[in-house]
C-alpha cells in the first residue's frame, strides 16, 4: 500500500500527444478515459489512506461515471474536485423500494428492476443512495450527483442521489438532482455542512433530514405540482436548516402553485427561508404537516421573481399530526415569519465555525487566472499565482496535464491553451487564456 501511496503522489498527468508532467498538485486524477490514475471514483477512494488530517485530493475530468462512491468514516479529508458541473457526473439508477406483493400497477413493478432489496437487481445489497459520505471533512465542488431512477421515472419511491452522513461536509457548484428524497442531511444534531452555489432538483421531501445546514445562492428545482422542498428532523439542532439568498424555481408542472416550502418529519425540525427569490409561485399557507409539530418554520424577506416583497400573512402557523401510538391527533403553533433581528443570527459566522473553526468557504476560495501565458517552443509558461499550490492546463476544454511548476511542455495546440491554479485545498481558480 506504501509503494501505491508513494507512485500516486509523484505520478503525474499523462495525454496521448502531449507531454508528461513529474508533480501534481492532486494526490490522484481520475479519468473514465483512462488517462488519469483511476478509472473509477471509488477505486480512488479505496486507495486514499486512513486516519488522514489534512486533504486528500482528487481530480476528477469530465465524464460519466455510472458507479456508487462511498466515502468511509476512516476516510476523512477527502476533496473531489470536478473539473465541469454539467459534465462531471456521478450516476446510478437505484432506489429503495420494497418487494412487490399481491398485483400491483405496472408503474409500481417499474421500480423493483433497479430496487436495491431485489436479488434480481444489478444494485442488490447496495447503499440506499448514489453517493454516501460518512468520512468528516468531505468537500467537492463541480460535480453533479444523479439518481437516475428518481430523474427518468420522475416517480418514486425514495431515490437518494446524496446522504451525507458526517461532519464539516461542504459543497462548492454542485447539483443534486432525483425525484423523491434526493438529498439526506446528518441523523445528528451537531453535524455541520456549508452549501453555496448548488442546484437542488427533487418533487417529495427532496431535502431532509438533520444537522445545522447553510446553504447560500443554491436554487431548488421543483419537478411535481405539490412538490415538497425540505422534510427536517431534527430534535435539538441550535439552528437546523438556514436557505440564505437562495431561489426557488421549477418546470412547468411545478408553476402551478402549489409547492410547499416544507413539511415537518420527526422531533422538532427546524428551517428557514432568509431572502429567498421565488421564480414560481408558492402555495399561500407556504407549508404542509406530517409527523411532528415543527420547532421552526419561517422566512423572511421573501420576495418574488420581480423583487417585490411578499405577502407572507397567509402562512401556515397551526400543524397536527396523529400520533403512532395512540392515534390521538396532536396540534401546535410554530410563527411563519421573523424579525430582521432573528434573522440576523443565522449566518456563516454563527453556524459554521464552531470549537474547531470549520472554514469551508476558506476552502472554495477562488483563485485569480494565471496572467501572461506565453506559448514558445513547445512550452507554455505563466506567471505565478498567489497562494496557488498548482496548475491545470487545458487545450480548449480538455485537461492536458497538472503541474505544480509555472511551465508545461505541449507537444502539440488543437484549440486554445489556459491554465487554472488550484488552491491548497484543490480548488480550481479561474483560467488564464493563451
Amino acid at each position: 500500500m506504501k509503494n501505491v501511496v508513494l507512485s500516486l503522489l509523484l505520478l503525474g498527468t499523462y495525454i496521448t500527444g502531449y507531454a508528461q508532467v513529474a508533480q501534481s498538485p492532486y494526490q490522484t486524477i481520475v479519468s473514465a478515459d483512462g488517462s488519469g490514475n483511476f478509472r473509477t471514483i471509488q477505486a480512488a477512494i479505496n486507495a486514499v489512506p486512513d486516519g488522514r488530517t489534512e486533504p486528500w485530493m482528487i481530480l476528477l475530468k469530465n465524464g460519466s461515471y455510472n458507479e456508487q462512491v462511498v466515502i468511509p468514516e476512516s476516510k476523512p479529508y477527502i476533496h473531489l474536485i470536478g473539473q465541469d458541473r454539467e459534465k462531471t457526473i456521478i450516476h446510478l439508477n437505484l432506489n429503495v423500494g420494497g418487494k412487490i406483493t399481491g398485483r400491483e400497477s405496472e408503474g409500481k413493478r417499474a421500480y423493483w428492476k433497479s430496487s436495491v432489496h431485489n436479488p434480481s437487481s444489478p444494485v442488490y445489497k447496495y447503499e440506499g443512495t448514489v453517493v454516501l459520505v460518512e468520512g468528516d471533512h468531505f468537500y467537492a465542488e463541480n460535480i453533479s450527483f444523479v439518481n437516475d431512477w428518481g430523474v427518468e421515472a420522475e416517480n418514486g419511491p425514495q431515490a437518494l442521489a446524496m446522504s451525507s452522513q458526517a461532519d464539516c461536509v461542504s459543497f462548492n457548484n454542485c447539483k443534486f438532482r432525483s425525484f423523491q428524497d434526493t438529498w439526506m442531511t446528518a441523523n445528528d444534531d451537531l453535524s455541520r455542512h456549508y452549501v453555496k452555489d448548488c442546484w437542488i432538483e427533487g418533487a417529495v421531501d427532496y431535502f431532509y433530514g438533520g444537522g445545522n445546514v447553510l446553504l447560500e445562492n443554491c436554487t431548488l428545482y421543483n419537478v411535481r405540482s405539490g412538490a415538497v422542498i425540505v422534510a427536517p428532523a431534527h430534535k435539538n439542532a441550535k439552528y437546523g436548516y438556514a436557505f440564505r439568498d437562495c431561489i426557488i424555481d421549477g418546470n412547468s408542472l411545478a408553476s402551478d402553485g402549489r409547492v410547499k416550502l416544507g413539511r415537518p418529519w420527526h422531533n422538532s425540525p427546524k428551517a428557514i427561508y432568509i431572502n429567498t427569490t421565488m421564480r414560481i409561485p408558492i402555495a399561500a399557507e407556504g407549508w404542509t404537516d406530517m409527523g411532528t409539530i415543527p420547532g421552526s418554520f419561517a422566512e423572511y424577506n421573501s420576495r418574488d421573481m420581480q423583487g417585490n416583497v411578499l405577502d407572507l400573512s397567509k402562512r401556515k402557523t397551526n400543524y397536527q399530526y396523529k400520533d403512532r401510538a395512540s392515534g390521538e391527533i396532536i396540534s401546535g403553533k410554530c410563527r411563519a415569519t421573523l424579525t430582521k433581528t432573528e434573522a440576523a443570527e443565522y449566518t456563516y459566522e454563527n453556524m459554521i465555525p464552531g470549537d474547531d473553526n470549520w472554514n469551508p468557504r476558506g476552502i472554495m476560495e477562488e483563485l485569480r487566472a494565471p496572467r501572461n501565458l506565453i506559448y514558445q517552443q513547445g512550452t507554455l509558461t505563466w506567471q505565478p499565482v498567489k497562494n496557488a499550490i498548482g496548475y491545470i492546463i487545458y487545450d480548449g476544454e480538455q485537461i492536458i496535464g497538472t503541474t505544480t511548476a509555472t511551465a508545461f511542455p505541449v507537444l502539440k495546440v488543437n484549440y486554445a491553451l489556459k491554465v487554472s491554479a488550484v488552491n491548497k485545498s484543490g480548488s480550481q481558480g479561474k483560467k488564464g487564456v493563451l
